[in-house]
């Protein structure tokens, strides 16, 4: 499967569009940082993004078992 440059930081605009990090999200950005290997500048910046808008509670977190 080829991923996009960037998917990662579309994984995170998605959570953000939505204000949550479902299972599904968090999943493909795992699965997406095992095939890379590696982390790009923009994908970082993403989501430490995301990490600060979970900190503020702007975006939750959805646990596998409660959505």
């Amino acid at each position: 499967m080829r991923t996009s440059k960037y998917a990662i930081r579309q994984l995170v605009e998605k959570a953000l569009d939505i204000k949550k990090l479902t299972p599904e999200i968090e999943n493909e950005i795992n699965s997406e940082l095992t095939q890379m290997g590696y982390i790009s500048d923009v994908d970082y910046e993403a989501l430490e993004l995301l990490m600060a808008e979970m900190d503020a509670g702007r975006v939750k977190l959805v646990p596998s078992w409660g959505y």
